[in-house]
């Protein structure tokens, strides 16, 4: 069988990037440089087929089927997408700060920010944002801080590598989250309650 219907199948079943990895584990039969060949292929096809109205883009470390930019009105008028509540200033000059200093304690966050960030943390945690990602092994074993693949997909990143200079991130992702309330789905936040059990058990990891 062909490859690039089983790729289209799998990119059909799933709304979270899939890694080249994660796509060779299911189609051993095929060579890493067989899969990346024919998604490169794919990819070139889909861009310039004025006609197709889906796109392959690599986000988050992985690629992901999506639709095309042009569209995104029609899709909002047709599946009357409620606009997502939008993360403040504040929160966004503390992500910037965790995405540049990781893995950061709120004590490291909050000498730069010069404020206590106890909510805004609790906001990202709960937007998937960021992550714990362990302890520091000091007085007191604070928690330290990462951002999560989920924060790559977000903001459209292929990785950390992708981030703007450090005086200009807030300002992009600012810029990122007004996109991402024009016509991005993104996965849904998780409740308080949620939040703190996700905290527990990436502490322990």
């Amino acid at each position: 069988m062909s490859l690039k219907p089983i790729l289209e199948a799998l990119f059909f079943a799933t709304d979270e990037p899939l890694s080249l990895k994660r796509m060779c584990e299911v189609v051993p039969e095929n060579t890493p440089d067989d899969v990346k060949h024919e998604l490169e292929e794919w990819s070139r096809l889909l861009a310039e087929d004025e006609s197709r109205g889906l796109q392959l883009v690599e986000v988050a470390g992985g690629y992901l089927l999506a639709t095309k930019a042009e569209h995104n009105e029609r899709i909002d008028r047709l599946l009357e997408r409620r606009k997502k509540r939008a993360l403040s200033q504040p929160a966004l000059e503390t992500l910037a700060v965790i995405a540049y200093r990781q893995p950061a304690t709120r004590a490291e966050i909050e000498a730069i920010r010069g404020v206590n960030v106890d909510s805004m943390v609790h906001a990202l945690l709960q937007r998937r944002l960021i992550k714990i990602s362990g302890r520091k092994d000091i007085p007191g074993h604070p928690f330290l801080y990462k951002t999560t693949k989920h924060f790559l997909h977000h903001f459209g990143l292929r990785d950390l590598k992708e981030l703007p200079k450090i005086d200009e991130l807030s300002e992009a992702l600012a810029i990122a989250e007004e996109d991402e309330e024009e016509g991005v789905d993104i996965a849904p936040e998780t409740s308080a309650d949620e939040a703190e059990e996700e905290v527990v058990e990436e502490s322990v990891e």
